[in-house]
């Protein structure tokens, strides 16, 4: 089984909501997965990313292939938690 790190739509039309999940690469976008990690929101700017890190790890270890998209947020998400809380 290769599992995939990758978007699972949800949300309105012309107002997309993502899911980051863990899912087996056979199954459809937003057909059934393991486990969801993590949210991402495109309708702000900047994009809100949200990603349960050790869930993130745990996934990775077990070899689970994350999407190009993904892989992206992943950078995105660290670099967001590094910097500090804006005022």
């Amino acid at each position: 089984m290769a599992v995939k790190l990758r978007l699972a739509r949800r949300g309105a039309k012309k107002s997309p909501f993502y899911h980051v999940v863990a899912t087996d690469s056979r199954n459809p976008r937003d057909g059934k997965f393991n486990e969801e990690i993590g949210t991402y929101d495109p309708n702000f700017s900047p994009a809100r990313v949200n990603i349960k890190q050790d869930r993130l790890e745990h996934w990775l270890k077990m070899g689970a292939q994350p999407s190009a998209t993904v892989a992206q947020l992943i950078k995105l998400a660290k670099k967001t938690a590094a910097q500090p809380a804006k005022r």
